[in-house]
Order: structure tokens, then C-alpha cells, then sequence
């Protein structure tokens, strides 16, 4: 596989594998694969959440009963 990467990506990846977080390009790369992976997992339940909120019916509560609730619990 052959891909191109900015300085300022090689610098970084350079400052991870000197500092002795990470042996080599590969784990850094792999590690940022990874992290992506969950973000867009998250971004995508979020999403749904959203929806959800979206497709449900309006709320008869105010904004003063939501707050009274939240300071019942503290």
C-alpha cells in the first residue's frame, strides 16, 4: 500500500515513536485507524439518539420542571 503524508503528519508521527508512546509508524497508524473507527461508531449512535428525539412526541414538561428534577437528584 502507497500513501502520501504532509511533514507536519511525519513530524508528528516522529515526536510519537521518540517519546516512547508508540515502537513505529505502523502501531501510530494503526492507533489513528482505530481512534477513527470509534469516533464514527459514536458520531453514528449520537445520530441515532438524535433521531429519536427528533421522531418522538413533544414533551409536556417545561423547562422549569426538567430543572426542578435535575436538582432533586444532586
Amino acid at each position: 500500500m502507497d500513501f502520501q503524508i504532509t511533514k507536519d503528519h511525519k513530524k508528528k508521527i516522529l515526536k510519537l515513536i521518540t517519546s516512547g508512546e508508540f515502537k513505529n509508524e505502523s502501531e501510530v497508524i494503526k492507533d489513528a485507524l482505530d481512534l477513527h473507527r470509534a469516533c464514527q461508531e459514536k458520531i453514528y449512535n449520537l445520530r441515532k439518539e438524535i433521531d429519536k428525539g427528533w421522531d418522538s412526541p413533544n414533551s409536556l414538561r417545561t423547562i422549569k420542571d426538567i430543572l426542578k428534577s435535575k436538582k432533586k437528584f444532586k
